[in-house]
């Protein structure tokens, strides 16, 4: 019996795979893998291209020679690229020249600072100029206060060209300041090159339009959500054909992530949420016919599909991974139904180690609805022996709670160090349905909390889980979910662990940034005394008013650049905890944000996250 188990070190030695795409001659894909370096704290890259069809692969220096470039214009005769414009005055020195030492910033609106980074006063644009080395580069956005790529995440993935090369497609949110701080409503725009002229493409849609994709064909579809301030909304496929817009999925009870085209422009393979996992699905364009768009789910199995590279013949390659597995670069036979796994890159670590087994569990909520919970054993596993046991609270609040392999939240980890791990699917997760996905908005502490407790209620009642020895631990609205339920679990728990959470509903408002996110999900603003929604997301659902309940150690985490969970969130939680005389601990990481990006902090976050556990729990 294998007896190595994964370790808080070895997890960070793992290489993190990204698919390049295919190369010209669609012989081979080509990839990058970063393996993390404790010592350097940064990863070291390296470039690779495999057959297609599996094989051994090569190591190159460049890739420009063999991946086809997307920025060149189909003609061959233009080049895009995107760079950051200078074009507000927002620094002190910008007002003042001659105090070019000042530190200060002014502002006169919301979104002074978003994500991690605060508001300079540039803003990213688009350009384009002739494929050639001494060419000007042309903005097409000139002068506007607005991004493309958006920030703070948005790539070349923002902008492509039309397949005439006449036009340029991109997305762009055109909203300025406390405007932009409300709005979710990204529009697809189309910059046609004789006439420099834009137009906006989907003027009428007040919520996301993103992700525009040209098939085969001359095809355009995009993504799209159709309400403004909802960044969760049910994601669509929309395709314009022959001057119409069709939506493909409108009657899909389910939320699309990502798509591809198929090669002959007739369907359109999509990712989506399902039941725990992320699948394959496909939807045939059937033009403008009667006939009701169909879509089907292609791949079943324990595992999440998280991108979409190509097609090989009948082959569609993609990245796979699973709660024991990082992604790796598999391809899937659409005739024959079957896999291959053409890249190895953690396969020999993996082989060495004692894997921890995931078992699907349906577990009956407190109003009578069947959830899906997942629970996920140590290696070795002995039913006759008793295990603590984690309840696992996800964040989002509408993020899937799938087969995902996390570098930080990594259940394989958990498992290795002796403890179960309970994964509920509560309300507000996609891929069981969009009723279900929404319940969770203006909802915070309603009935997902029953959710949570019906799981490990659930799971406590087997014989193998330690009822003296539970505990929870969670992040975002997963860190909420821990100072929420500090204060009505009736000593289920023996322990809590918050990390980035939401601990007072009426601060987060007053210092989030992404105004639009709290306006949705607590039903508007605090100062709304009439507004009964937003009232109770402001006293009933506040986890600030349950503190007089605790009685429980907690461990607080807090990036010190998370703008979307602000810093006071944390020192709060920490502040209430301390002064009530309850153990608990603070650890902070002023350069980080909303997650742990850096190797050598990572390290003191397993550290410390397991040392709490063997402290308390």
């Amino acid at each position: 019996m294998t007896q190595n188990k994964m370790t808080a070190s070895l997890l960070w030695q793992l290489g993190r795979i990204t698919a390049l795409g295919l190369s010209k001659d669609k012989k081979n894909i080509v990839y990058k893998v970063d393996t993390p370096s404790i010592e350097e704290n940064k990863p070291e890259t390296k470039h690779y291209f495999i057959p297609i069809n599996g094989g051994e692969p090569t190591q190159i220096e460049n890739t420009d020679t063999i991946l086809s470039n997307k920025n060149c214009s189909p003609d061959g005769q233009y080049l895009l690229s995107h760079q950051e414009v200078k074009l507000q005055n927002v620094l002190g020195k910008d007002f003042y020249p001659e105090l070019e030492k000042a530190e200060v910033q002014i502002y006169d609106s919301l979104n002074y600072r978003h994500w991690d980074t605060w508001n300079e006063g540039k803003f990213n644009h688009v350009f384009y100029k002739e494929n050639k080395d001494d060419a000007p580069l042309k903005d097409i956005m000139e002068n506007e206060l607005f991004d493309c790529p958006q920030k703070p995440f948005g790539g070349d993935e923002d902008y492509i060209w039309s397949p005439d090369s006449k036009s340029i497609l991109y997305v762009s949110k055109k909203k300025t300041g406390t405007h932009y701080a409300i709005s979710t409503n990204t529009n697809l725009f189309q910059y046609e090159l004789a006439t420099a002229k834009t137009i906006n493409l989907t003027e009428e849609n007040t919520g996301y339009d993103v992700a525009p994709q040209f098939s085969a064909t001359g095809i355009l579809a995009w993504l799209q959500m159709k309400q403004d301030g909802y960044e969760a909304d049910k994601n669509n496929l929309i395709v314009l054909f022959k001057g119409i817009k069709m939506n493909l999925t409108a009657h899909w009870d389910g939320t699309v992530d990502r798509f591809l085209w198929s090669e002959d422009s007739q369907k359109i393979y999509f990712i989506a949420p399902i039941d725990g996992t992320k699948q394959l699905f496909e939807v045939n364009f059937t033009g403008l016919t009667k006939m009701l768009p169909q879509v089907q789910q292609i791949t079943d199995g324990y595992f999440d599909i998280t991108n979409l590279i190509g097609f090989s013949d009948s082959k569609i390659i993609v990245t796979r991974e699973d709660t024991n597995h990082a992604a790796e670069i598999f391809s899937y036979d659409l005739v024959e139904k079957y896999w291959q796994q053409l890249t190895h890159i953690n396969t020999e670590i993996y082989q060495s180690l004692a894997l921890s087994k995931t078992e699907k569990r349906y577990v009956t909520t407190t109003d009578g609805k069947k959830m899906l919970v997942w629970v996920i054993f140590p290696p070795n596993f002995d039913a006759s022996k008793k295990y603590p046991t984690l309840l696992y609270c996800q964040g989002g609040p509408q993020s899937a709670l799938s087969q995902f392999y996390s570098f930080r939240w990594n259940f394989q980890l958990m498992a290795a160090n002796d403890y179960i791990i309970v994964a509920p699917n509560r309300r507000g997760m996609p891929g069981h349905g969009v009723e279900w996905n929404e319940q969770i908005s203006k909802d915070w502490g309603g009935q997902v909390m029953h959710d949570y407790l019906a799981a490990i209620d659930d799971v406590a009642q087997e014989n193998y889980v330690d009822n003296s020895r539970l505990g929870c631990i969670g992040a975002s609205f997963g860190g909420y979910s821990v100072f929420y339920l500090a204060g009505i679990h009736n000593n289920r728990f023996k322990t809590f662990i918050a990390h980035d959470g939401v601990f007072n509903t009426l601060s987060m408002y007053g210092t989030t940034e992404e105004i639009f996110f709290s306006n949705w999900d607590f039903g508007g603003a605090y100062w709304e005394k009439d507004n009964g929604v937003a009232q109770k997301a402001y006293n009933e659902f506040n986890p600030v008013n349950l503190v007089e309940n605790w009685n429980t150690p907690i461990l607080i985490i807090q990036g010190g650049k998370d703008f979307r969970v602000p810093t006071g969130q944390a020192q709060e939680a920490f502040q209430a905890a301390q002064l009530r005389g309850i153990k608990s601990r603070f650890m902070y990481f002023p350069e980080e944000n909303h997650w742990v990006l850096q190797a050598q902090n990572a390290q003191v976050w397993q550290r410390e996250f397991f040392k709490w556990l063997k402290e308390t729990l």
